[in-house]
């Protein structure tokens, strides 16, 4: 009979097939996010992992930052906006593309780009979010290449150096003349200082976007002429590792 409890379980079940093949057909709440929604995730990820590598407490020029980011392998810069990560901070837009397989049967994959802006700031900790935003018009971004530091010449200063006897006298203009001998960039600081018979040398340059000193010492004595650069955490701002008095007098190396 049309009314039995078995005539109603089978309609009843007719309809639930019925629903979930409409809901498989239409995307229904609940199913996986299609091959398209996951390679958009995918750039998303990217982008967050660029913002992520590039996020410093340090203050930067904004323009820096939107070369860094352009330096990253698979990432266009299509747009920077601000001054410095100071205060408001720096906003940089690049595009990417995602990446996903499709699934059975085809499993080829799909491939979407997608542009995101991410901000810089001092005032936040870790970076924020990458922000979806429409894809500028035009050509990515082209930046110069970073400035050079000029390379201080350890070797020649070695050499240039005058080994004194150990029973001599170190003569302070021998050694100025030496390191005059080098005809240094411009960029190179200089300087020789002369203490209780033993002449001290310091070479220093400040590698651009770097926070250490390239800095090499000598120290020309009686019986001993050395030449050496000092451990990173000396050769930081601030550090003692990196002066004149730093050649005269070696701090220890840190543990």
């Amino acid at each position: 009979m049309a009314g039995s409890p078995a005539n109603r379980d089978r309609c009843t079940m007719r309809r639930f097939l019925l629903v979930s093949l409409a809901l498989l057909l239409t995307g229904g709440c609940g199913l996986a996010p299609s091959a398209e929604e996951r390679a958009a995730e995918d750039a998303r990820d990217k982008a967050r992992r660029v913002g992520q590598q590039l996020y410093s407490g340090r203050v930067r020029a904004a323009q820096d930052v939107a070369h860094l980011a352009g330096d990253i392998d698979g990432v266009e810069v299509m747009r920077v906006s601000g001054t410095t990560t100071a205060g408001d901070g720096a906003g940089v837009v690049v595009r990417l593309s995602g990446t996903s397989a499709q699934g059975r049967p085809s499993m080829e994959s799909v491939t979407v780009v997608r542009c995101f802006e991410l901000r810089f700031s001092t005032g936040s900790e870790g970076g924020d979010e990458p922000r979806d935003v429409e894809c500028p018009a035009g050509e990515p971004l082209v930046f110069e290449s970073w400035p050079k530091t000029p390379e201080i010449p350890d070797e020649r200063l070695r050499k240039a150096l005058p080994l004194v006897p150990r029973d001599g006298a170190v003569d302070e203009r021998e050694v100025r003349e030496a390191v005059a001998s080098l005809g240094l960039d411009p960029a190179i600081h200089a300087e020789v200082k002369a203490e209780n018979g033993v002449v001290g040398v310091l070479l220093r340059v400040k590698p651009y976007m770097n926070d250490a000193f390239d800095c090499t010492l000598a120290r020309v004595a009686p019986g001993r002429t050395d030449v050496w650069s000092p451990p990173r955490i000396q050769r930081m701002p601030g550090e003692g590792g990196c002066f004149v008095s730093s050649a005269l007098h070696p701090l220890r190396p840190p543990h």
